[in-house]
């Protein structure tokens, strides 16, 4: 049986422009042929049992030849698997679809074409400029700056200076030279503006403004960053006046975040949004543990609290709830305690109700408020780390005779992931500005995965007191947020930027 090959546009780079549909099917695929220019967020959604094949173009150096990527298409899809063609921005704007198309037909390949937002309209617009604008320009013409090594660029320019819309050239970086020259020549006023795009709709995004005639000398004086593209028309005098993603918080800042990768996305998420460069290196990652939870969930009944000090606690007892069908299911009776907001919504997320929630989140004071409102005869059941803290027990206890149950269901498990060989530098050269911990295991983790460093140097930013102390026993100047949440986290992380905080 066939399989099927969707051609799917990832975008610019910014994860939140990645379609919804395009990343629906992203996540169904069996095998994933991806370009250079899709940002490594949307290769994180990539199923990890899925085959990934790198097929990206660099000027004069590709990994795979255009031939070789159509016989791969084809050669999986007749293995009868869901192959994923994942392109950067549009599939069909100068992205050889048309080419992987063509033998996909010829084989009766069912295929789909899941279009992307092409860079040529929205990096100019998170860069501020307006590529039609009533005042300025009523049409866009989009060219390809692509030329091979040592051949002069194939370009008409006498009929590009004779439109008078906006020109977006894509692929354009190691030409932006003669583009400038060419129109020039053919008769474009030097003093023209222009605007040269770097990076864009990423927290690394740089524009040079200028004009044709100076635009050329800029460049010269520095390195354009891959991908650019050059834009030419009137509109790029409205690049100050409309920039606004430069204006974000937390653009220009570099933050590691080490929590573990299954729960690192709603922050790094946030942290994003708000402009930084999020670097993900998850240093731990858990484990379930079988041990007694299949016995203790038969006799569920008998229970009269349930309490969840994290999200990792929650996720492991539902799913083995959820394995066991109709056999057992949550008595209403039974009263569900939690030690955050994190926890409260995983929680809610499988369909049940918190009724108790400390005001502080922490262990300490999740016991306080277990230990006054339970009696001495009920029990209560905390499926929760292997190494969980004895503080919670402790405070409970010193206020009622109820039974606990003190039940490990999941372990931490302490690695060193590969991101550690890119970012290793990146820190000795005190490039990152912040790092994010959200327990004392993560901060743990880090000292493990990476042993000898000056600890001193670092800015870590903490979810709370506990974290807080494990980060400063390494010699971290620290931040730690009011309140143990994503939220509070991210709040701290803008302070920092903002100078609202200071570290101690």
């Amino acid at each position: 049986m066939k399989g099927k090959v969707w051609l799917v546009g990832a975008g610019p780079g910014d994860p939140g422009l990645f379609t919804i549909k395009g990343k629906e099917i992203l996540e169904q695929a069996e095998v994933v042929v991806f370009d250079r220019l899709v940002g490594q967020d949307i290769l994180n959604m990539i199923p990890k049992k899925a085959e990934m094949y790198d097929a990206g173009k660099r000027a004069g150096n590709h990994t795979m030849a255009q031939e070789q990527i159509n016989h791969l298409l084809v050669k999986k899809a007749l293995e009868g698997k869901r192959v994923v063609r994942l392109k950067g921005g549009d599939p069909f704007l100068f992205g050889r679809g048309g080419e992987e198309l063509e033998l996909l037909m010829e084989q009766e390949i069912p295929f789909e074409i899941v279009p992307g937002v092409t860079s040529a309209l929205a990096v100019p617009a998170y860069c501020g400029i307006p590529v039609t604008h009533r005042a300025y320009a009523s049409s866009v013409h989009i060219i390809t700056g692509h030329k091979k090594n040592g051949e002069a660029l194939q370009l008409d320019f006498n009929s590009l200076v004779k439109l008078e819309g906006t020109l977006v050239f894509l692929m354009g970086a190691s030409a932006i030279t003669d583009i400038c020259q060419g129109l020039i020549q053919a008769g474009m006023d030097p003093k023209e503006p222009a605007a040269v795009l770097q990076q864009g709709t990423g927290p690394e995004q740089k524009k040079i403004i200028s004009d044709l005639g100076h635009l050329e000398e800029i460049i010269r004086r520095q390195e354009v960053a891959t991908p650019a593209i050059l834009v030419v028309g009137k509109v790029c005098v409205m690049a100050n006046k409309f920039g606004w993603y430069e204006q974000k918080p937390l653009f220009g800042k570099t933050i590691l975040v080490t929590r573990p990768r299954e729960r690192s996305g709603t922050i790094s998420g946030k942290l994003r949004s708000l402009g930084a460069k999020v670097l993900q290196v998850p240093v731990i990652h858990t484990e379930a543990i079988e041990g007694r939870l299949s016995e203790e969930l038969q006799r569920l009944s008998e229970y009269q609290y349930l309490v969840f000090t994290s999200p990792a606690g929650v996720q492991v007892f539902f799913e083995k709830l959820r394995q066991k069908g109709k056999e057992i299911c949550c008595p209403k009776k039974l009263r569900i305690a939690v030690i955050g907001m994190g926890t409260r919504r995983e929680v809610e997320r499988w369909g049940e109700t918190c009724h108790l929630m400390p005001e502080i989140y922490d262990a300490k004071h999740l016991g306080i408020m277990l230990g006054e409102i339970c009696k001495d005869e009920d029990k209560i059941l905390i499926p929760r780390a292997e190494q969980g803290t004895p503080q919670l027990i402790e405070e409970i206890q010193k206020r009622t005779a109820a039974e606990i149950i003190d039940l490990p269901v999941y372990r931490t498990v302490y690695r060193k992931p590969p991101e550690l060989t890119v970012v290793t530098q990146q820190i000795a050269e005190g490039k990152i500005d912040m790092f994010v911990f959200t327990s004392s295991s993560t901060v743990q983790g880090f000292a493990q995965a990476l042993p000898g460093l000056d600890y001193g140097k670092l800015r870590a930013v903490c979810i709370g007191k506990q974290t807080e102390a494990t980060a400063k026993s390494l010699g971290m100047r620290t931040m730690v947020s009011q309140k143990a949440t994503v939220e509070d986290l991210v709040e701290t992380c803008v302070n920092a930027a903002e100078g609202r905080q200071r570290w101690s």
